[in-house]
């Protein structure tokens, strides 16, 4: 039986002013399956990324959610329907511990009760190895844990499709591969991924499947390893000067 996509965009086309971003971009995601995305800077990633949350509207193309229309919805509005993005630089509420970072997105993110929002709260704080830490100002937290936050608090308003914004980057190989940990995890949970990140080797402990864009474009999309020796990946990487 053919899986149904969770996630499905089409004609996605995105430009500020004269420079065209993104040039009709197909892209859909199957439940519980993990897809990698990469390419060159300026490819389009961030942006295609920031338009399936809701961060920004598309100048055409629509896209669909577990069956519904979103194009006009807002990030909290998907975010509530279970599409739910984590950002490459986490900002955490300062002045605030973890704990309340994370209960925060549960209660507001996931639209719960009190204590349907605690439970998440802890549940997703042991995962992501933060409970130790729940205590602690957000603000004090070092890059890792801070990485760790971030995911901890997408996870609490739990999410069908979680997009990853290079949540490795920055990270040392050691770090980065402490987080693939608990990505497989959520992985293994059902909860379906598309990651953007440079640092491929890390990416494809994850991924099924790999997408490599350029020039707003999708130039291949398929097996991790057909991907990344496909003649026209090869040349984008080499000319785009790609970490």
């Amino acid at each position: 039986m053919a899986m149904t996509s969770v996630l499905s965009a089409t004609g996605i086309h995105k430009r500020f002013g004269a420079l065209v971003v993104l040039d009709g971009v197909d892209f859909s995601v199957d439940a519980d399956k993990a897809v990698g995305i990469v390419g060159p800077n300026g490819a389009g990633k961030t942006t295609l990324l920031s338009i399936l949350s809701g961060a920004q509207a598309p100048n055409a193309g629509t896209i669909s959610f577990r069956g519904t229309d979103v194009t006009a919805m807002s990030a909290p509005q998907r975010c509530r329907l279970g599409l739910v993005r984590t950002h490459q630089v986490p900002q955490p509420f300062s002045g605030m511990t973890t704990f309340e970072n994370v209960y925060v997105a549960a209660s507001h993110g996931g639209a719960v009760s009190r204590d349907e929002a605690y439970e998440r709260s802890i549940d997703s704080l042991r995962l992501c190895g933060m409970l130790k830490l729940s205590n602690r100002p957000a603000e004090t937290l070092g890059l890792l844990d801070r990485k760790r936050l971030e995911l901890a608090r997408a996870l609490a308003t739990n999410p069908t499709l979680l997009l990853l914004d290079e949540i490795g980057g920055g990270l040392t190989d050691a770090e980065a591969n402490e987080l693939v940990g608990t990505i497989l995890e959520l992985k293994r949970r059902g909860i379906g991924i598309v990651w953007i990140e440079h640092i491929v080797h890390i990416l494809v402990q994850v991924a099924q499947r790999l997408i490599c864009m350029d020039a707003g474009k999708i130039i291949a999309d398929g097996d991790p390893d057909a991907v990344m020796s496909n003649p026209d990946v090869v040349k984008a990487y080499l000319g785009g000067g790609v970490q």
